[in-house]
């Protein structure tokens, strides 16, 4: 593993020490790569995904064409913001998991609270 690797696994413990999901507020969890951005609404409690989203969706996947990974973050995080208020979802505790809060992190979870969620 990395240095850099390492630098945010050591985060992501030190943000998850503090964060857990629960029934009334489940976690928000991001994960970047490269190309792509994934985003789950996880019960920490009972360790079940109780929504997902990414830009591999199949409602996202057709309309990202030419979108630069920012725009396609924006989307990711209005689906998703969608989808758990569709399942009387509309509190939930962000986790950024280790990344810094910028870029397309940031543009999704602001996607996110504009599509109705709060945290």
């Amino acid at each position: 593993m990395g240095m850099k690797l390492q630098g945010r696994e050591r985060r992501k413990l030190r943000i998850r020490s503090k964060i857990s999901g629960s029934d009334e507020r489940p976690r928000l969890s991001v994960f970047r790569s490269a190309k792509h951005i994934y985003a789950q609404v996880v019960d920490d409690a009972s360790g079940k995904t109780l929504a997902a989203a990414s830009t591999l969706s199949r409602d996202l996947k057709t309309t990202l064409g030419e979108d630069t990974k920012t725009d396609a973050a924006k989307k990711v995080g209005s689906l998703l913001a969608k989808i758990c208020l569709e399942k009387k979802i509309d509190k939930v505790v962000f986790d950024r998991n280790g990344y810094l809060y910028h870029g397309r992190i940031k543009a999704l979870a602001d996607a996110a609270r504009e599509a109705g969620l709060q945290f």
